[in-house]
């Protein structure tokens, strides 16, 4: 394979670098090397190679990827500490990004979303619109759905299946809890239009493979014979761009110091391009070490008094979709959750040997896309009114998703043994902004990462989360199967509060249809929690936004940085506005569109 851990002397100049191996840079760089067997082609990834790894292929592992237990130091993530924020309770929140070969598709939760039809026609960016993006969120997949829809792609490298194990007991009271109370079941909620509930397929082939883009996009290529133009060099980090009379001709790069105890790197030359692919986190992060950013910031972190290009917009607008997750008590079985696998209680051995189906569940089989009632809203303020009115007009656009997580998602040293389930709920289309901004002119050197959630002005997304809580809480009492709450993952109410938690088992049929009464002293309480457990969706975008540069664009409709040529920006911080999905299937479609351009530019032809 094509792979390396220490670049060959004879790849120290190539035509076209793509600084990042996650999901967009996987598809980019595939793509291109399709287009022109005579193109070479360099992939820089600062993490490992996943190629076959356990907790990358089987995706009822996924959380070993994070916190290791039955593959020890191979953790596949770093994570990036936030300022202290005030209105988070004074905390340091914490975000992770994926550090492997794939990016987020080898260690995401496989949730196969997408979004709206508004939410590509929002980006108001000619050529991005859903319409135009359709060609490519079809190319990528082969839908194991309902058939014939001309929404769906059936051809594609990336299998969207059930996958071969499902928990179908707490799936069916989830959708008929939802349906209960308010929320219609969806025929298929990713068809750019639904809103309610439905059961969800997943990025995870009908055998139980996870479908991350190396896997799917880039292993065949390098392992076929027929692309001997592609290479990947991993475990290396980039510094910096380089540039020649405006142009990008090259990067600056090291190995990875955690990863390999002997120091190299260098440089290594771009004949025609460049593409950082680094994420929301990663691609201002190099933009700025490379001079291009605002000239104060640059300034403060040592780069220099003259910036390549004063470009505002580099860090400017960090998003993320801002979760809370609930955790229930219930009577699950064991083989119905993933509580002992993920608790480190599972042979895991004898399930790998014996190819369990349940290895190829990532533990979440229904989720919704939900919007409150009329009355709901006037609970909320007239603040809210009014945002309301003015940006959710379109009847598909929800203000909420939400997902069922069959298992405990959060700390289990608060939690005995058992089996549980949660509710993870997050806001669609937050309000509230961060940035991100280098503080030195070194890869080592911090990043001043401030997540900016629940600042807007009007505590708008601080409402809709607990307009979230409250409705998540009804649907979780109306499943049988629920016995009651997780103290530790659930407001303190006050004493004698007709919202107290239920401490024990139900008495039979007692879950509760009466709704629950939330007095003010209550939602104080609620929003007590909100800010001091709400957390990161993984889902950051809008750092280096796809905008005209007045209103702190980075790059334009073709992704070229203003002010410079020869280099691009393919990933999700070139997102301007959110979208109601998890977002894997829009980081896909960008490195599908991203790659066409590319290919034009190049004068590669059309595929």
């Amino acid at each position: 394979m094509g792979i390396y851990t220490t670049l060959p002397e004879e790849l120290r100049e190539v035509d076209v670098i793509i600084v990042g191996g996650g999901a967009t840079g996987c598809v980019v760089a595939s793509r291109l090397a399709d287009a022109d067997p005579e193109l070479s082609i360099l992939v820089i990834e600062r993490g490992k190679n996943n190629f076959r790894a356990p907790a990358v292929n089987n995706p009822v592992l996924w959380r070993d990827n994070y916190y290791p237990q039955y593959f020890p130091n191979d953790q596949r993530v770093s994570f990036h500490k936030a300022v202290k924020e005030e209105q988070l309770g004074d905390r340091e929140s914490i975000v992770v990004v994926a550090n492997t070969l794939g990016g987020g598709s080898s260690i995401n939760l496989m949730m196969y979303t997408r979004a709206q039809r508004c939410d590509y026609d929002s980006w108001n960016t000619e050529g991005w619109s859903t319409e135009d993006l359709l060609p490519y969120l079809r190319r990528f997949e082969t839908y194991h759905g309902q058939s014939g829809k001309d929404y769906h792609g059936y051809q594609g490298p990336i299998h969207v299946s059930d996958g071969p194990f499902r928990s179908m007991k707490a799936e069916d009271e989830f959708v008929a809890a939802m349906e209960e109370v308010g929320f219609p079941e969806a025929e298929d909620l990713q068809d750019f239009e639904s809103v309610g509930v439905a059961r969800g397929r997943k990025y995870v082939s009908p055998e139980g493979q996870r479908q991350d883009v190396a896997h799917t996009y880039l292993h065949p290529r390098l392992q076929d014979g027929k692309h001997p133009n592609l290479h990947v060099l991993v475990e290396s980090q980039v510094l910096k761009v380089l540039f020649e009379d405006g142009r990008a001709c090259g990067v600056e790069y090291r190995a990875n110091p955690i990863m390999q105890s002997e120091p190299s790197g260098g440089v290594v030359k771009a004949k025609k391009l460049v593409v950082l692919s680094c994420g929301a986190l990663g691609s201002p992060a190099i933009l700025e070490r490379s001079s291009i950013g605002d000239a104060d910031v640059l300034r403060r972190a040592g780069v220099g008094e003259t910036p390549i290009v004063n470009l505002p917009g580099v860090g400017h607008d960090y998003q993320d979709h801002n979760m809370s997750i609930y955790g229930y008590k219930s009577d699950l079985t064991p083989d119905a959750t993933t509580d002992a696998i993920h608790a480190g209680q599972a042979d895991v051995t004898t399930l790998l040997e014996s190819k369990d189906k349940i290895l190829g569940w990532n533990g979440i089989d229904a989720w919704s896309k939900l919007r409150p009632t009329s009355a709901e809203i006037d609970t909320l303020g007239p603040a809210f009114r009014n945002a309301w009115d003015k940006d959710f007009k379109d009847p598909s656009k929800p203000l909420i998703a939400g997902m069922l997580i069959t298992g405990l998602l959060g700390d289990r040293s608060l939690a005995p043994p058992g089996q549980y389930f949660c509710m993870g709920f997050y806001t669609a289309y937050p309000y509230s902004r961060g940035y991100v901004h280098i503080t030195g002119p070194g890869i080592d050197d911090p990043l001043e990462f401030k997540t900016g959630y629940l600042t807007d002005k009007h505590d708008l997304d601080l409402k809709a989360q607990i307009w979230a809580y409250k409705t998540q809480r009804e649907v979780a009492r109306r499943m049988s199967v629920y016995q009651g709450e997780l103290p530790h993952m659930h407001p303190e109410f006050p004493p004698g509060s007709k919202a107290s938690l239920v401490s024990g088992a139900p008495e039979k049929g007692s879950g509760g249809k009466e709704s629950i009464e939330y007095s003010a002293e209550d939602d104080a309480a609620i929003e007590k929690w909100i800010r001091k457990n709400m957390t990161t969706c993984w889902h950051g975008i809008g750092t280096c936004k796809m905008a005209p540069r007045e209103q702190l664009g980075v790059v334009d409709k073709s992704l070229g940085v203003y002010g410079v040529s020869g280099l691009k920006v393919a990933d999700l911080s070139i997102v301007p506005e959110n979208v109601c999905a998890n977002t894997m299937s829009t980081a896909l479609a960008i490195g599908e569109k991203a790659a066409d351009i590319f290919i034009g530019e190049l004068g590669l032809g059309s595929q």
